[in-house]
């Protein structure tokens, strides 16, 4: 068995450090393709009237603040929502301009 040196656990250190963000995001995105999309009649849809076509002009989920799937993702996840997808098209009174 080869002896394991302070130079060698602190280059593995260095690895699990720097590829535990990049497999915590790819894990996140996987999971968030298989979850389930947002019903508006759930409570929490409906209390924030939430609608899978906004009515409001230039104000949908896509470029929300809350939304974190890809600018033209039809569906994606929501912080407001979690484990579930909302519409791209989407709105609900959370809305919040996504800064840039």
């Amino acid at each position: 068995m080869k002896k394991l040196t302070r130079r060698d656990l602190l280059g593995l250190s260095a690895v699990a450090i720097v590829a535990s963000p990049a497999l915590a995001l790819t894990s996140r995105l996987a999971f968030a393709a298989d979850a389930p999309r947002l019903d508006p009649n759930d409570a929490q849809a409906s209390a924030l009237a939430y609608t899978h076509q906004s009515a409001k002009a230039g104000s949908n989920c896509a470029n929300c603040q809350l939304y974190s799937a890809g600018a033209g993702a039809a569906w994606g996840p929501c912080a407001i929502f979690p484990g579930k997808q909302v519409a791209g098209a989407g709105w609900c009174s959370a809305w919040v301009k996504r800064a840039g």
